[in-house]
Parts: C-alpha cells; structure tokens; sequence
C-alpha cells in the first residue's frame, strides 16, 4: 500500500490523483531537483504488462497532445511508469461542473487536441481503444474552461494502444481510474464503437466513434441516445456539430475515415462563437431558457429578445450581413434572406 513520503526510484509521493482495482496514480517530486512528475503503479499483477505496452508506445510517439512517458520499469519493486504531470483537472471532471453549460468553443478546442493526438498515434498504427472523458487531461484552470486552446489538451492511458481483437480481458484490464470494476467497465463500455464491444477487429474510425460520444457528452452533459444530436438536447449548439457528431456516431463505413478528416469537418462551416453572457438581471431558468429581466418571463438562451414584453435581451442583437434582418445566434442561413451566415475559413 503505497502512502504520502514514499519514494519510487528518484521521487518522492506527493498525493495520490486516482485509484482503481489495477492501477494508482500519484504526484510526485523528484527528491533533489525537485520536477513535479505523475507515476503509475499497478496495483495487480496482471496489469504490469499493460504497464509496459503502454510505456513502450508512448515513448515512441512524440506529439503536445499525448501525455509525455518520462521513465518507465516494469520489473521495478514495484513497477512503475513515470509520466508528466498534467496540473488541471480531467474532462471528466470539466463535464461534470459545467453538465449542460460546457462552453462550445471549449468543446471544439478540446476536441481538436484529442484528433491532433490522435491522427499522431493512428499514423504510428495505434488504436488507442479507451477515449472517454476520463483519459483526457487538461491543463488549464476549470474555472476559465472558456478560454483554453487546444494546446492545452493531453490524451493519456494508452494502455489497451494496439490493433487487434478486443477480448473480455482487455476490457477488464482497461486501466482505468474511475472508481470500482464494475462502474470501470461500464465506462468504459459507454464509449465503445459497436465492433469493439463484439471482439471484431479495431481501427482508426473506432476512436472517431468514441470522439462523437465525447464531444455529444461535452456539449449537452449526456451521453447520446438513440437517433439524437447535440441540438436536440441544447438549443444554442451550432447545427453543424450535429454533422460531425453523425460523422463520428454512426456504423463504421459511414463514419469520418481518419482523425485528419474530422479534424478538418470541425471547422468547416466557420468559427464556432459561444452564446454571449446573459443580460443583467437574468437568471437562468433551465436547461432551456433564462429569464427575461424586465418581465421574468422564459426566454430561450439565443433569443435577441423578450417574446413577452420586447426587451432586447443581448448587448448586440446579431443580424444578417447580407439584409440586415435581425437572425439568432447559431443560424446558418437568414430566415429572411435564405443567405448563408457562417464565415468559411
């Protein structure tokens, strides 16, 4: 049982970041330089070889959005990996602070940090086969999420990283760290493309398919359902995060073909703007509106005004650059006009 003080080769634990039935994960000090550094240590037997497969790719692939191996032994007492510490919290957490009030253009950022890591580790012939929320780290304070770039976003846990067959081991040896093993493969399971989940061979669009559930997960709170897309569940998403979302969350020859592909769709219709602050006076009032601040009524959140009483809701009411007709933040097209709205890049 590893505790606070214990040294691991040239460090010193700080405090532990995660527990789970295989795994721990602590912060660490080198004892004479002084590096802040995070090491993993199985906890099982089993696992040290998951250990060293995940070591191993790591230290082979080079790229600012993967979490960066700095020392590894797999045969140590005990065995250990050492890794950059990532000061900031996981998605995982970010998700449930924000739940249905994620900022979009977080959502996008984070996204094309998780691809960019991605599209390294695929042209290197590696799956990664565990992308949820919880294996993506951000280093960036939670409370200013609206600001991050995707420099900021590290991709981790490469553990189950190769390409092959899934087996029922595997998934249970998943080295995750969120909570038990029951609740571990459950979400684990929740982000896994059809073909995983049946022992069929993986590839590429695999991860793209978790990075749907990912990026759905992060623009509404939830997990997707059915037929749904982001808009149905948050009014004020741009519609054509639907489209990448369906490119991503569909059956695997309908899916985005490579991580560069969906990087590209990301941005294809403009630059994503999140809704502007509420008004002065404004509370929100649920998942779909807010409350107007001359007459309380509940308007929705990309309403320009009160359909109650008129008040003009925003600082700046957006309109149309071609008629000049007022239009509601995340149009694509005027409802006047029928031109296009967005700004290509």
């Amino acid at each position: 049982m590893l505790k606070q003080g214990d040294r691991i080769n040239n460090y010193l634990l700080d405090r532990c970041l995660g527990t789970g039935s295989f795994a721990e994960v602590w912060r660490a000090r080198h004892h004479v330089l002084g590096d802040i550094v995070a090491i993993k240590v199985p906890m099982d037997s089993q696992y040290v070889r998951h250990l060293q497969r995940e070591g191993v790719v790591v230290h082979g692939l080079k790229h600012p959005n993967i979490v960066r191996v700095i020392d590894l032994d797999p045969y140590g007492e005990p065995p250990y990996m050492v890794m950059e510490c990532v000061e900031g919290p996981s998605l995982r957490e970010a998700i449930d602070h924000y739940a249905d009030s994620f900022p979009i253009s977080a959502a996008v950022a984070v996204m094309r940090g998780v691809l960019g890591a991605l599209a390294a580790s695929h042209e290197q012939g590696l799956i990664h086969r565990d992308i949820k929320p919880a294996n993506i780290l951000l280093a960036h304070p939670l409370a200013e999420l609206a600001s991050i770039t995707e420099q900021a976003v590290r991709v981790t846990d490469f553990g189950l990283g190769k390409v092959g067959r899934a087996t029922t081991e595997s998934i249970m040896q998943s080295g995750s760290l969120e909570g038990d093993a029951e609740h571990r493969i459950a979400g684990t399971l929740a982000y896994m493309a059809p073909e995983h989940k049946e022992g069929a061979d993986v590839d590429a669009s695999s991860d793209l398919y978790a990075c749907g559930i990912v990026l759905f997960e992060m623009l509404t709170g939830k997990r997707p359902h059915g037929s749904e897309v982001p808009t149905a569940l948050r009014v004020d998403a741009p519609p054509h995060l639907d489209e990448v979302f369906q490119g991503c969350y569909a059956r695997r020859d309908r899916r985005y073909a490579s991580a560069q592909e969906m990087l590209a769709s990301l941005h294809r219709d403009g630059a994503v703007v999140d809704p502007p602050p509420l008004p002065v006076g404004a509370v929100r009032a649920d998942a779909a509106g807010v409350t107007c601040p001359a007459c309380r009524a509940v308007v929705s959140r990309v309403d320009n005004f009160c359909i109650g009483c008129g008040h003009q809701l925003v600082a700046q009411a957006p309109k149309c650059r071609h008629c000049g007709d007022f239009v509601q933040l995340g149009d694509r097209y005027c409802i006047k006009c029928g031109k296009s709205l967005t700004v290509m890049s």
